[in-house]
């Protein structure tokens, strides 16, 4: 464990035992608070960098909220030491761009995979291994959803480190591979382009604990270009609370595996 000469963990500044089992990891630190609302009793445990943390608890067990900022590099720091505070139970809650012509603003998208077009997932596994999501994660996050009446998709997201790369591709030296690319995960039938989810599931694989990921659908740019109904969204409160639902899913299945 790296340490800061208070006690705390290096980058987080978070202390074992501060967090609960079970994070929420939204990108921007702003949207921890409005997370934490949904807590009962939450506390501000730290704020350093680009990671705020709550914990607070949800049906008596205690939970948290931390922030990752953008991309896989911060978010894999955030989960290393998040589980060695104690947290083994991940949800990632953010933005994403739809990409599939059925997917439009304002839908959630719960990943089942994503796509490693990023750099961290590298130097933990080789390009074989799949980023998949932890399978009782997603079906928590898909009951959740349904339970709310939310418009929802699942499947493959892509997941990239430059997001000028994807928004304007032609622009960039290696155009040729990046539209390539596009194209074929079009052809795929990928859901939606992210910056997270690669290398989350990858991380969380290789520390063995659990994660998946939800987002708000902001627009698709697919859509736009093909003259559809494109609805631009920002309001992540949905997204949030199929989250929270999911959490309050994830306690309750494992209550019960413990009484049996």
């Amino acid at each position: 464990m790296l340490y800061s000469d208070n006690g705390r963990l290096y980058h987080i500044q978070v202390a074992p035992g501060e967090v609960g089992k079970y994070v929420i990891l939204p990108g921007d630190p702003k949207r921890c608070v409005k997370i934490a609302q949904y807590f009962d009793d939450p506390v501000k445990i730290a704020d350093s960098r680009e990671y705020v943390t709550y914990t607070g608890t949800l049906d008596g067990v205690k939970v948290s909220v931390t922030s990752t900022g953008i991309g896989g590099p911060s978010a894999s720091i955030a989960m290393e030491e998040l589980v060695q505070a104690g947290a083994d139970t991940f949800i990632r809650i953010g933005t994403c761009g739809g990409m599939d012509l059925d997917v439009k603003g304002g839908d959630i998208v719960v990943a089942t995979g994503a796509i490693r077009m990023e750099g961290t997932s590298k130097e933990y596994a080789p390009i074989e291994f799949p980023a998949v999501a932890d399978y009782e994660v997603v079906n928590a996050l898909v009951a959740s959803a349904k339970a709310l009446g939310a418009p929802f998709h699942t499947g493959v997201v892509e997941c990239k480190d430059s997001f000028y790369g994807q928004h304007s591709p032609e622009t960039k030296p290696v155009s040729y591979e990046l539209l390539n690319k596009w194209e074929a995960w079009l052809r795929m039938g990928c859901k939606a382009s992210e910056m997270e989810s690669a290398a989350l599931f990858i991380v969380a694989n290789a520390l063995k604990v659990r994660c998946g990921s939800a987002f708000l659908v902001v627009a698709n740019q697919e859509r736009a270009k093909r003259g559809l109904d494109n609805p631009l969204v920002h309001d992540t409160d949905l997204a949030v609370r199929v989250g929270v639902g999911a959490i309050r899913n994830l306690i309750a299945a494992d209550k019960a595996a413990e009484q049996k």
